[in-house]
């Protein structure tokens, strides 16, 4: 009897632990950045090299920060949604990943620029600090500059309306 058991129970053991494993989002890697200060980071603007945007521009505001390149083609998918986002009147700023400056300006403009302001991080190395694994990637960054949200991957409008729309909210109110 305990011939049949040992291998029924095993096999039981290895099903669960398949059936958790499936469940998971592969591409969603966590992040250390969460409930940390943003990253300390100055980079010159995407439309004008000779201004800058760093971390500091995040204080004060519930910000949503976007990473994206114009060789993303996931990114191009979200766009609609950062637009729309934008008209709404949500902050979004963007971090323009190892992309040059000629295409990332000609992306947006032929597609529009949902960006209240856009650093341009050509060596991807803020990227780096932030943890950013690929484009595109969404954080979430409080008043006080604490990163409270990190998405790997497309925006959709069920994870806008399910779960940033609901953290930015609850976010404002303090």
């Amino acid at each position: 009897m305990l011939r049949y058991l040992l291998p029924l129970g095993l096999f039981l053991i290895l099903a669960a632990f398949l059936y958790v494993g499936l469940s998971l989002n592969p591409r969603d890697i966590g992040s250390t950045r969460l409930d940390k200060p943003a990253p300390s980071f100055t980079l010159a603007k995407l439309n004008d090299a000779n201004k800058t945007f760093s971390n500091q521009d995040f204080n004060g505001k519930v910000s949503l920060f976007n990473v994206w390149a114009s060789w993303c083609v996931t990114c191009r998918y979200e766009h609609s949604l950062l637009m729309y986002l934008a008209r709404q009147g949500y902050v979004v700023y963007g971090l323009n990943y190892k992309d040059t400056r000629e295409k990332a300006q000609e992306v947006l403009t032929r597609t529009g620029n949902p960006y209240a302001a856009n650093a341009f991080d050509k060596k991807g190395q803020v990227g780096m600090d932030w943890g950013v694994t690929g484009t595109p990637e969404t954080f979430i960054v409080d008043k006080q500059g604490i990163v409270r949200y990190k998405r790997t991957g497309q925006l959709t409008e069920e994870i806008w309306l399910k779960e940033i729309k609901p953290l930015i909210q609850e976010l404002e109110k303090t």
